[in-house]
């Protein structure tokens, strides 16, 4: 019938404290676990390339960062992941300076070349671009694709013509008939 609301919240308060909750007896309360200062150190390049796929790129900046203070800057593959997240970021001038010094690595490969190509593309410099992504394309041996489309675009950016504000026309498309369309050029 009707209890008491007394007797159910003395119920309840007494089923609560009965609870350990999802702690378990290992645990020691709700804090984090210490650290293993004898545990196996991650590898920062490894967790800045996640961080990177994954669309974190100022996450993957703060990994390659550590990996710097770990491996030191005079790593191609350290470099070229600074630029590379850096490049993510939008900060095209850190990139460039960053991707520079991983190409003049000896080891440095057609990735890296692409990613300096991609950069300067991106800042305008497209005739230095495209031979970066040239060279980029020859020590891939032609077998990257996304650098054969870079090259592509690249070629495509030199061989546009850009017309002065004396030689822009503007046109307008006319309609003759039922479904037949004529460009003219705009009076």
């Amino acid at each position: 019938m009707y209890k008491p609301i007394g007797l159910v919240c003395l119920t309840l308060t007494f089923l609560a404290a009965c609870d350990t909750g999802s702690l378990s007896t290992t645990q020691r309360g709700p804090f984090a676990p210490e650290v293993d200062r004898r545990g196996e150190q991650v590898d920062q390049l490894l967790v800045g390339h996640r961080l990177l796929a994954s669309g974190e790129a100022e996450l993957a900046l703060g990994a390659f960062n550590r990996a710097a203070a770990q491996r030191g800057l005079d790593d191609a593959e350290v470099l070229s992941s600074l630029g590379s997240a850096n490049l993510a970021l939008g900060r095209l001038n850190q990139s460039e300076q960053l991707l520079r010094r991983a190409v003049k690595a000896e080891d440095a490969w057609p990735e890296v070349w692409n990613n300096l190509g991609v950069v300067l593309m991106e800042r305008g410099k497209n005739a230095e671009a495209e031979q970066i992504l040239r060279r980029a394309f020859a020590l891939s041996n032609g077998e990257n694709d996304s650098i054969r489309d870079n090259l592509r675009l690249a070629l495509a950016k030199m061989e546009k013509i850009e017309y002065g504000d004396e030689q822009e026309q503007e046109f307008k498309l006319v309609r003759r008939g039922t479904s037949d369309y004529l460009i003219r050029r705009a009076n």
